[in-house]
């Protein structure tokens, strides 16, 4: 079952020169796909379409079955969070904990209930010591872990980050990794778009979409995008460092095996 279905998707701002051109992409159900390119590729554009918040684009939008108009909209958002780049333009609480609470006390989640959820989901993002803190006192990535959390605990079945864990340190950026893939895992039906310029983070997703100039460049496995490594680093996104490596011992001669997925991997076998 497809989740998200972009069918020829154009937008432009202006009427005259479009931001996102001819885009057609799917997003299967228990799937996570990264969606990455530059600064201007369009990403940003893509993740304010399937928001609802730029309307008046050309091509169709489908997610979960229902086209994207004002009709379906709430509809759509009651299944779908989202956690945009900049923190600041999320954090609607006066606290962290009445933060996270936003969006449970919209779905009227019975009080007695939502403390547990959001003693639960602080906990996952690292930020359980901090409940009674005001934003003005916390970091870009303090308020980044809060928006997650209070996306998370509402339990959607599409989870869309534009640039979530750009204002994180590599520590936090694995962290949400890591809880994101533990949630995936405990709900198989949870569906994942991430859209980022972190190919690290990429090379992790089922599937790896590239857009450049807002038209879709490349789209497969993994392994199969940064195949495309010079075409990659023409457009100013190279690969991932393993993907990077493997390539060049295999340009020296040295085949490595489809059986080896990761720099682990790539050390055992060298070493054998």
């Amino acid at each position: 079952m497809n989740i998200i279905e972009v069918t020829n998707l154009s937008y432009s701002y202006d009427g005259k020169n479009p931001a996102l051109s001819g885009v057609s992409f799917s997003v299967t159900e228990g799937s996570y796909v990264a969606l990455i390119g530059h600064n201007g590729s369009g990403k940003s554009t893509l993740a304010k379409v399937l928001a609802g918040l730029n309307s008046g684009f050309d091509g169709s939008v489908k997610i979960f079955g229902l086209d994207l108009d004002a009709k379906n909209i709430s509809s759509i958002r009651n299944k779908m969070g989202l956690v945009f780049q900049n923190p600041d333009n999320q954090f609607v609480g006066s606290s962290v904990r009445d933060d996270i609470a936003f969006g449970l006390e919209n779905r009227q989640v019975p009080s007695n209930e939502m403390d547990a959820i959001i003693e639960q989901y602080s906990k996952e993002v690292g930020m359980h010591d901090f409940l009674d803190s005001a934003p003005e006192n916390l970091s870009g990535g303090q308020k980044q872990r809060i928006a997650i959390a209070g996306v998370l605990a509402m339990k959607p079945n599409l989870i869309i980050y534009d640039e979530a864990t750009s204002m994180l340190d590599p520590v936090g950026k694995k962290d949400i990794l890591d809880l994101t893939f533990r949630l995936r895992k405990e709900n198989p039906s949870l569906t994942v778009l991430s859209i980022t310029h972190d190919v690290e983070e990429a090379y992790h997703a089922d599937k790896v979409l590239v857009l450049n100039e807002g038209k879709l460049m490349l789209s497969g496995t993994p392994d199969e995008v940064f195949s495309h490594e010079e075409e990659l680093n023409k457009i100013r996104l190279g690969c991932p460092f393993y993907i990077s490596l493997r390539n060049e011992l295999e340009r020296q001669g040295i085949k490595i095996p489809s059986s080896v997925h990761n720099e682990k991997e790539l050390e055992d076998f060298l070493c054998r």
